[in-house]
């Protein structure tokens, strides 16, 4: 159900980008068949806390609890063998989001973005002028009911890009498609052709006019057909890749950048003679240091006053030349050095993301359980409302997190890890909770915990006290 969710959120996100591009039914069932499988790791969570929570609350309130407590077995001794079993369902789900997930990924992903980018389906409306055929105009005055035979055609010809010098005039017409729908054919009769022309000259223009019984314009609907792409170009992205290619590619990256300081050094030691390194740097000093220290020269104002009248001018073009060259270079790393890292935080992101929402699966189930020990209700009723909030929660907490990565205000592995980290005490509560029959979630708990504050008033209603009684 969960699972159904999500991609029904997903189909309403881009039912707008799908619909109406004459696709086809089979792409359109691939690509949902490949998104369900990528929202798998996202949907197990929400499944294991629902579950978890309908499960415990079933039995809580059929006293099933109470009665396993009664002959001597703690709800942790209870909860032993689901965890165990949890366990297994996380290390399932992490098999599943490195081996399974990279592949759906580019499946669904190059897919998703043919049909993002493929042309919607040539419609034309009477009355109205249609610009999707590139080049050309096409307005028709009206349609019959077969929606072949048109009338009142006008089609403008600019596909030479010196504007509408070409007219094409008909009374009447019929549209066929091709057997192949690449092209379209206008049967036209009874209609005139103009072609307005430019010779060489001063305001030499021609004009052609010529009429024609039946003439068939070809207009090519390759454009319109639906094609795949190389899936090739997609394998690079980091949601293509298992956990051994990110880390290789993690490696790569931090070589790359590693060699990115060097270049800065390599581009800079011509220029500045202090950032050779090495012997060079030391025999530098050691020169410039017996040179002018016994003299201690200073210089006034500036070192261009030192520089002959006719030097002058090369000397400053040579430097700016100099410092322009050296601040093109450094922009160059720069802007190489911004996009290895931004590369760097999304494999890094990746990579994390395998592990922790694997351990979400083990984290939810023990939020889930002791909830419904403490909720004792079953069915799809409170349980329903209590999972949602917590997996609401749980998931601004990981997009906060991921984001904050992506961003680079924190690492990559605590912004992956924060709705764990933050959810984990939650957990620990909980059960504690539910370990000494904590009455949280009934009305009577808050009733005496206002008078345990305001030292006031009965702690419940008295007509239930009497029920109690």
């Amino acid at each position: 159900m969960s699972l159904f969710v999500l991609v029904m959120q997903f189909f309403w996100l881009y039912m707008d980008e799908m619909l109406g591009k004459g696709v086809g039914v089979w792409p359109l069932f691939q690509l949902l068949l490949f998104m369900s499988t990528i929202l798998v790791p996202l949907a197990l969570p929400l499944g294991i806390l629902l579950s978890s929570i309908m499960t415990f609350g079933n039995m809580g309130e059929n006293f099933e609890l109470v009665a396993i407590k009664s002959s001597g077995i703690s709800l942790l001794r209870f909860m032993q063998p689901l965890a165990i079993f949890i366990t297994f369902i996380s290390f399932l789900a992490f098999l599943f989001a490195n081996y399974v997930i990279p592949v759906a990924n580019l499946k669904a992903l190059s897919l998703l973005y043919d049909v993002r980018n493929s042309k919607p389906t040539l419609t034309i409306r009477p009355n109205q002028f249609n610009s999707e055929i590139p080049g050309y105009s096409i307005r028709i005055g009206s349609k019959d009911e077969d929606g072949r035979t048109i009338r009142d055609i006008v089609i403008y010809d600019h596909s030479d890009m010196v504007g509408n010098n070409k007219l094409v005039m008909a009374r009447e017409g019929e549209m066929i498609p091709t057997a192949d729908k690449r092209a379209l054919i206008f049967r036209l009769k009874d209609g005139w052709q103009y072609n307005e022309g430019f010779e060489h000259g001063v305001h030499n223009y021609t004009q052609i006019r010529m009429h024609f019984d039946q003439w068939d314009k070809v207009f090519d609907m390759s454009g319109f057909k639906f094609t795949r792409t190389n899936e090739d170009m997609f394998k690079s992205a980091n949601q293509m890749m298992d956990v051994a290619q990110l880390n290789e590619s993690i490696d790569s990256l931090k070589r790359q950048q590693k060699r990115s300081l060097g270049m800065v050094t390599s581009n800079l030691a011509p220029y500045i003679s202090l950032e050779t390194a090495g012997r060079q740097k030391d025999a530098v000093v050691k020169a410039l240091a017996q040179k002018y220290a016994p003299a201690r020269v200073t210089y006034d104002s500036t070192f261009l006053e030192y520089v002959p009248d006719s030097m002058r001018q090369m000397v400053m073009q040579a430097v700016v030349n100099n410092v322009t060259f050296q601040k093109t270079q450094m922009d160059g790393v720069s802007l190489d050095n911004s996009l290895q890292t931004e590369n760097y935080l999304k494999y890094e992101i990746e990579l994390h993301r395998k592990f922790s929402l694997s351990f979400a699966c083990l984290l939810l189930f023990l939020i889930g359980a002791p909830l419904g020990a403490i909720i004792r209700k079953g069915g799809l009723g409170m349980p329903m409302v209590v999972a949602v909030v917590f997996f609401v929660i749980f998931h601004i907490l990981n997009i906060t997190g991921e984001k904050l990565a992506k961003a680079g205000s924190v690492a990559p592995w605590l912004g992956m890890w924060l709705s764990s980290i933050a959810l984990m005490p939650l957990a620990i509560l909980l059960i504690n909770a539910a370990r000494n029959d904590s009455k949280i979630f009934t009305k009577e708990w808050y009733f005496r915990l206002w008078r345990a504050i305001t030292f006031a008033g009965p702690a419940v209603p008295t007509d239930t006290v009497a029920k109690e009684k």
